[in-house]
């Protein structure tokens, strides 16, 4: 592998480091930090702060946090500091983070693949319940987040999940991210492959290892067999993809440099077949691209998707099998595209073993901790010892026995979460928000479930697959770009001239089948108290004008603007 500041440069990579661009790459010599992130991870890996947690700052109180440690390495055990009450969205970009700061923290729980146990998601419950004012969000990369942790809380709570194998490491921070998988891995009927044994092993090797804590910025992961590509493979800096070699059988296509924010970019493939076994060696190969090439300068440079797109794919392969790999990768087939209208698992479907698996939808992904130890009891009580959560913000069920299925899909649908959804139900997407997050201008979690009850009392025969995704600012979180109707967060004014909570509009993003960012009508914004007109407008627009079968991405990109407003 290549170097870094504590491992010697191997003879392939051992060059002159000749003009310094600036780019704070290790592999080419600079080691010296450039900026603020880079300075507190050089002086102490974000690893370590676990320590001065469970020892100092739970007993001695939020005061004693140094602040580099605040905003900086508790990150890399799930912990960000929450956004004070009261604080308007015209703020955000104004204050210091001291001033943003509330006194308590949003803690993310980490959920490789999504896989939960009963005894898992009631720990999660009971969390929630007593540390974290019920509070419990889904999140669009299975993860579950609770708000209101104290730190004088965090060792009784990760003591409560550590006991039922959960972890908050790594969840946040420079550092690779939650492993996103096939919610239906192992299970599902049309699999191609399983990708399970593949996310452990990666998990196992990696996950608390100081080889890949300091990496120039997060790292997102998918692996996923499924033919539906339920992993959004397209927007993650590194992707296998479930395909079959026409030689060699079953296994993985490789995608990399994917990424949304302010900047976005499709992930592109590399032409390569990866045999199950091979996934966390080439895994690792990749992330070490990116700790010793990337770019550490520039925050808002620093993912792997700015070093693919210079780097070009052929340059990024052949480094990846001559200086990490040794070795050449085989060339594989890319993967066919999707047919299925949807990629959540919502519903009843069969598994390969003759049960089934229940996929259902709670509003934005906004949950609570009583709800989820039901949840948790009501699989309990029909025979499951497994849940899913998914990329979409929804959660799944498995191995239910057919005379089962009825009596859970009863009980779901008595804590409200519906089997079969609306399309509004089933399609929208939320990001935290004002409510918690510091980075937010406007609300999204209230809003985007009062979107979906105003919709489905004025459109209740809609029935195309619709995705619509509020996020609170920019970067993108709840993946605005990729989305029928996306929603990006800003304060507009209104007809009075007020400043007021509104949303600029993205207009037929998609992944999977025709993979593309939305389009940006000039000058269309609306304010928060006019988007469920706006939405319904443009949505029976699109009913008048489509074609047999046409998608809402389709025709959004042919329509007038006339019809977009």
């Amino acid at each position: 592998m290549a170097a870094s500041p504590d491992r010697p440069a191997a003879a392939s990579t051992r060059r002159k480091a000749g003009r310094h661009r600036g780019e704070g790459q290790w592999a080419v010599g600079h080691f010296t930090p450039l900026n603020g992130n880079e300075q507190f991870k050089k002086d102490d890996d974000g690893l370590n702060v676990r320590t001065r947690i469970e020892t100092i700052y739970s007993k001695a109180g939020f005061d004693s946090i140094d602040p580099n440690d605040l905003r900086g390495r508790m990150r890399w055990w799930g912990l960000y500091t929450q956004r004070k009450p009261g604080i308007d969205g015209g703020k955000t970009a104004i204050l210091e983070p001291e001033e943003l700061d509330d006194r308590y923290f949003m803690l993310r729980v980490r959920v490789d693949g999504g896989r939960l146990t009963v005894a898992q998601l009631r720990a999660i419950g009971e969390v929630s319940e007593q540390y974290a004012r019920g509070t419990a969000d889904i999140t669009d990369r299975q993860n579950i987040q609770l708000h209101w942790i104290r730190i004088e809380d965090v060792p009784a709570i990760w003591e409560k999940l550590e006991g039922v194998g959960l972890s908050t490491t790594e969840a946040c921070g420079d550092c690779p991210r939650v492993i996103i998988g096939s919610p239906v891995a192992g299970i599902a009927e049309d699999e191609i492959i399983d990708g399970t044994p593949a996310v452990e092993e990666i998990h196992e090797r990696y996950i608390g290892s100081k080889e890949f804590s300091n990496l120039p910025r997060k790292f997102k992961t998918a692996i996923s067999g499924s033919p539906v590509q339920d992993v959004v493979h397209e927007i993650n800096d590194v992707a296998f993809v479930g395909v079959v070699h026409p030689e060699h059988g079953p296994g993985f296509d490789l995608w990399v440099g994917g990424g949304l924010s302010t900047n976005p970019k499709l992930a592109q493939r590399l032409g390569t077949w990866v045999p199950l076994d091979e996934v966390a060696d080439v895994w690792a190969g990749v992330v070490g691209i990116f700790r010793d090439y990337g770019y550490r300068r520039l925050r808002n440079r620093a993912r792997l998707k700015f070093l693919v797109a210079d780097w070009g794919i052929e340059k990024f392969r052949q480094v990846l099998e001559d200086e990490y790999l040794n070795r050449k990768l085989i060339d594989g087939p890319a993967p066919e595209e999707p047919v299925h209208k949807w990629r959540d698992h919502v519903g009843v479907h069969r598994q390969q073993d003759g049960r089934f698996y229940v996929g259902f939808a709670p509003r934005v992904g906004r949950v609570d901790g009583t709800t989820l130890t039901k949840i948790a009891e009501l699989a309990a009580a029909h025979g499951s010892d497994r849940l899913r959560t998914t990329v979409e913000q929804k959660m799944i069920i498995l191995d239910v026995e057919q005379d089962q299925v009825d009596a859970l899909v009863a009980g779901l649908e008595a804590l409200d979460f519906q089997v079969n959804p609306s399309p509004f139900r089933r399609g929208t997407m939320a990001c935290t928000g004002i409510e918690f997050c510091k980075l937010a201008i406007v609300e999204t979690k209230g809003r985007g479930a009062s979107l979906i009850d105003e919709l489905e009392r004025r459109l209740p025969d809609f029935d195309e697959p619709l995705t619509i995704n509020l996020n609170g600012c920019p970067n993108a979180c709840a993946r605005i770009q990729v989305a029928d109707i996306g929603l990006k967060g800003q304060l507009v004014l209104d007809d009075d001239g007020n400043q007021v909570e509104g949303y600029q509009v993205h207009l037929g993003g998609a992944l999977g089948l025709e993979a593309g960012f939305g389009r940006k009508v000039r000058g269309l914004k609306v304010t928060a108290d006019e988007l469920p007109d706006y939405v319904e407008r443009v949505l029976r627009n699109f009913q008048e004008q489509r074609e047999d079968g046409e998608r809402f991405a389709t025709w959004a990109a042919r329509a007038e603007e006339g019809a977009l407003k």
